[in-house]
């Protein structure tokens, strides 16, 4: 009883008066022999005569961005699809099927357009749409979303204040634009938001502009009719900033900090060269987080670069500051040794002597008891000047050395003013460089 109620469903009739409707879809297939086999539908373009130009109308929508590869140049998103086309062979009253006005039937029946994304550079992993709608004014509509992988040319010289543009662009494979041309479906000015209305955001790009426009390329001797979607999109930068820039802009402060150290110690080398590592660090993490070049150098490495120059030039410039002050010392230690200390050393060999022949004579002479020998009284006394010049010296060399401090030789002032040209030079090409440097990489 069941197969017979479905049987009455299948193949109802209404009859109003003469006239008999038939209400199933299966009567529409059976009335134009819509079957797989059949070369009237599948073989070739749906014109009756083939003179005639089949229209193809159509329209995008970008869904969500799935991923940039920067390292590929390749930008990965889920699109969907619209074509409509007209069907010469099929058309039918809806008066005479119960008001039917489309019916959808599997793709295999009919023929579809050989569309194509040109940019495309990886087969689509979703399965196609597996329906076709056929309207009764005999127009085809079929609706598709799939994953694209597009190859896109990236220019990553402003990077990380970049934008890139990237073209979907839609065109047939055999057909000429005598036999088949495709037609944008929508309104130009309204392309960018009818383009961009179902995008979700993503994380690391802002989407600036969508626009469409229609072109008559000729590949293969034949004129072809391309549709091509222009997208624009702008990165964020906040990240590569935080990461990047600020660490970078950190380190110069810090170099210009290292001016205000001490030259005598060899604490401000060891600080530059901490610095210089630091930045070399940064130059490592930096080629690991950059995308490739496409040919100009980006103007993040050439910052880099440049601040790293820098910080090399100011460590070299205090290298040589701090061997010109030792030199400086050297010649100090070499003035200390003055004909005062030469008299005290001739003092003590003269005491010295005289010691000695005293003790001479004394083994030859054998001087008798309670007998007291000038000579020997007169050493006495000289030792005692002797050491009363000996620290009479070391207040003369104490207070000399206080007052060569005090007044730097000749190789510590010429120091004292390279160090000070190279550090004001320094700080105003940093300033100079970095003023028209950001203006042309952020502001432009």
């Amino acid at each position: 009883m069941t197969l017979h109620f479905l049987n009455n469903i299948f193949n109802s009739k209404t009859q109003v008066g003469a006239f008999v409707f038939e209400c199933s879809w299966e009567s529409i297939l059976k009335k134009f022999d819509l079957r797989e086999n059949n070369v009237k539908y599948t073989m070739g373009r749906p014109v009756k005569d083939h003179h005639h130009v089949t229209l193809v109308y159509m329209e995008m929508d970008i869904f969500v961005i799935l991923d940039v590869k920067e390292a590929d140049q390749t930008l990965v998103s889920y699109i969907w699809v619209y074509w409509r086309w007209n069907n010469e062979h099929i058309h039918w009253n809806p008066d005479q099927f119960c008001e039917q006005t489309h019916i959808l039937v599997p793709a295999k029946l009919l023929w579809k357009p050989d569309l194509t994304i040109e940019e495309m550079t990886d087969c689509d992993k979703t399965a196609p749409s597996s329906l076709l709608n056929i309207r009764h004014d005999g127009w085809i509509e079929y609706r598709n979303g799939q994953v694209v992988d597009i190859t896109c040319k990236m220019d990553f010289y402003r990077f990380p204040f970049d934008y890139q543009v990237c073209k979907i662009s839609f065109k047939s494979i055999m057909h000429s634009d005598e036999e088949l041309l495709l037609v944008n479906n929508r309104n130009e000015t309204l392309t960018h938001y009818e383009i961009l209305k179902f995008l979700q955001p993503e994380s690391d790009w802002h989407f600036e502009m969508a626009e469409t426009n229609t072109e008559t390329v000729d590949y293969f001797g034949f004129n072809q009719t391309k549709i091509v979607y222009t997208i624009t999109m702008e990165r964020y930068p906040i990240l590569y900033v935080a990461n990047l820039l600020l660490p970078l802009l950190f380190f110069v402060c810090l170099d210009f900090a290292s001016f205000l150290m001490s030259e005598t110690g060899g604490e401000k080398i060891g600080f530059k060269v901490t610095i210089l590592l630091s930045v070399t660090l940064m130059q490592f993490l930096l080629n690991d987080i950059l995308p490739p070049s496409t040919g100009s150098v980006p103007l993040m490495v050439i910052f880099c670069v440049w601040i790293f120059t820098m910080m090399l030039l100011s460590l070299l410039v205090t290298i040589f500051v701090r061997y010109l002050i030792d030199k400086d010392q050297t010649c100090k230690v070499k003035k200390n040794h003055s004909p005062l200390k030469c008299c005290f050393a001739g003092i003590r060999k003269w005491i010295h002597c005289s010691s000695a022949e005293d003790t001479a004579e004394e083994d030859e002479s054998f001087p008798k008891e309670g007998c007291s020998d000038p000579q020997s009284e007169v050493s006495l006394v000289l030792e005692r000047v002797s050491e009363e010049l000996s620290e009479m010296r070391k207040s003369i060399t104490l207070l000399s050395s206080r007052t060569e401090d005090e007044k730097p030789g000749c190789w510590s002032r010429v120091a004292d003013i390279i160090n000070k040209v190279f550090a004001v030079s320094y700080i105003i090409s940093v300033i100079m460089f970095m003023k028209n440097f950001f203006t042309e990489w952020i502001f432009d």
